[in-house]
């Protein structure tokens, strides 16, 4: 049977292969942009199957409009896939006011009112899939960064609590969590905040670092088969790597954690009373 997709932020990157994944199978797609001109390449190819629509997920109301006409024209909604975001570079101190809550609305927001909008219909029908799309920076932080990891930290967190509400209504939660990729993600689409000389040296070890991180990025296109599986398994995982780097990254971390709070576990005991 075709599964109903509706994704978010489809005009490039992750949502266009993941869309063009799914219209390749057969599947259809309710397939959102800020621009829908960038659509027409999709409608041209798969006709009446793609159901392009006109989205900023920071518009509540118009989320809700938008999930509505996509279960009107298809019938209903299995797949819901939050992707839209971008990436908001800066040192803590030099993020406005303005960039901060852009991302928070665009990032986390977006997701939650995406999110909140689809649960009826995926109910009505008796489960589905959530993708939520996070990053490895969702589970460990890095300098220049910031607000973007509070971003992704905030959606892993509701995500996890959402996961085990909606189970018993068969609805199925997974955060993809991707290390760098060969996508626009720190380019065309990212948004940088206002210089302060005294981070210059913190940027260039901020630098240095991403280049590590992403010194051999993934192939995009490499993702849809990995995609597919994971909303065509009975048990899809909750939180999914996407790259070869973010499990290093992640044993790391966390081992440095539990040995930091192993370590002041008697403290943690005292404060206890």
């Amino acid at each position: 049977m075709a599964r109903t997709w509706f994704i978010t932020g489809t005009s490039r990157g992750f949502g266009r292969e993941w869309a063009e994944a799914a219209l390749e199978r057969g599947d259809r797609v309710a397939a959102t942009a800020r621009d829908v001109s960038s659509l027409d390449a999709l409608v041209e190819t798969y006709g009446e199957r793609v159901l392009p629509l006109p989205l900023d997920v920071t518009d509540r109301g118009a989320v809700v409009a938008a999930l509505a006409r996509a279960y009107e024209n298809f019938g209903r909604l299995d797949v819901i896939v939050n992707n839209a975001g971008y990436g908001q570079f800066g040192m803590i101190e030099e993020v406005s006011e303005e960039e901060a809550r852009l991302q928070i609305e665009t990032n986390l927001f977006g997701a939650l009112w995406v999110t909140q909008a689809a649960l009826p219909y995926l109910r009505e029908s008796g489960g589905g899939n959530i993708i939520q799309v996070s990053s490895i920076g969702g589970i460990s932080a890095f300098p220049n960064i910031g607000i973007y990891n509070a971003s992704k930290w905030a959606l892993e967190g509701f995500s996890q609590s959402l996961a085990q509400e909606v189970a018993l209504f068969g609805v199925k939660v997974t955060l993809v969590e991707p290390g760098g990729f060969s996508t626009d993600w720190g380019g065309a689409s990212a948004k940088h905040a206002t210089r302060l000389g005294e981070y210059d040296k913190v940027r260039e070890i901020a630098a240095e670092g991403r280049r590590k991180r992403v010194s051999n990025p993934g192939d995009p296109r490499a993702t849809r088969t990995a995609i597919l599986k994971i909303v065509d398994a009975e048990n899809p995982p909750l939180r999914v790597f996407f790259g070869e780097a973010p499990l290093g990254i992640a044993t790391a971390d966390y081992e440095s954690r539990l040995a930091s709070w192993r370590e002041w576990q008697p403290l943690a005991i005292e404060a206890q009373g």
